[in-house]
């Protein structure tokens, strides 16, 4: 099991949460997704078939990219 931290600087309210949540969650291999307003901060857990690299291509989709 891999957990990640991402900043995510779009996030600003909380639908961007819920949006956020919901989309990843359907990720095949996350386990779990937590969104946070306030820090602007993303945190996933994860195992196979999921990766840093899927994550970070969805977010990039649903217009939530993740921060370089």
């Amino acid at each position: 099991m891999t957990t990640v931290t991402y900043s995510v600087p779009n996030i600003s309210c909380g639908h961007c949460v819920h949006t956020i949540q919901t989309e990843v969650s359907d990720l095949a291999g996350v386990k779990s997704v937590k969104a946070d307003a306030a820090s602007k901060m993303v945190e996933i857990i994860f195992d196979a078939p999921a990766d840093e690299t899927k994550i970070k291509a969805l977010m990039a989709e649903i217009n939530y990219p993740v921060a370089a």
